[in-house]
């Protein structure tokens, strides 16, 4: 199934379609940390499943924002990263961010925003405490 086929002829509307969807937006945020394994996504986003976390990197591959590479030193690992093209999005993902709070607060709303670490959790590094580790997190560390 090619995705691409199905997008808007409007740069607007293509730019939109590009970006909507539950998870897509917070995936290309989170990957703005950095190259992560599938594992270490879903870890990191909370309440995403692993089954609409994969379709969400398809679709995102597909439309040239990230890309998959071997990971170094490990044979069946791999890592997924921003293209130039998805890093050519941190600008207008920060530039949503503000633009979501000015619309929250002229709304007198803003009491309804997360912040993001209630969906984002901060990236773990192989060399931090064990003691935290998950099961979720577990998986990944082999």
């Amino acid at each position: 199934m090619k995705i691409i086929k199905r997008l808007p002829g409007l740069p607007v509307e293509r730019a939109l379609a590009v970006l909507s969807g539950r998870w897509k937006a917070v995936i290309l945020h989170v990957l703005l940390d950095g190259p992560q394994r599938t594992c270490e996504l879903e870890n990191r986003i909370s309440g995403i499943t692993q089954k609409v976390l994969i379709e969400q990197l398809r679709a995102l591959e597909e439309h040239g924002m990230v890309r998959r590479q071997p990971r170094a030193g490990d044979a069946q690992g791999i890592d997924y990263l921003l293209t130039p093209l998805g890093e050519s999005l941190r600008p207008i993902l920060d530039s949503l961010i503000e633009w979501g709070t000015h619309h929250a607060n002229e709304l007198d709303e803003a009491d309804r925003l997360l912040p993001c670490s209630a969906v984002v959790q901060a990236r773990v590094d192989a060399g931090q405490a064990d003691a935290a580790v998950t099961p979720r997190a577990r998986r990944c560390a082999g």
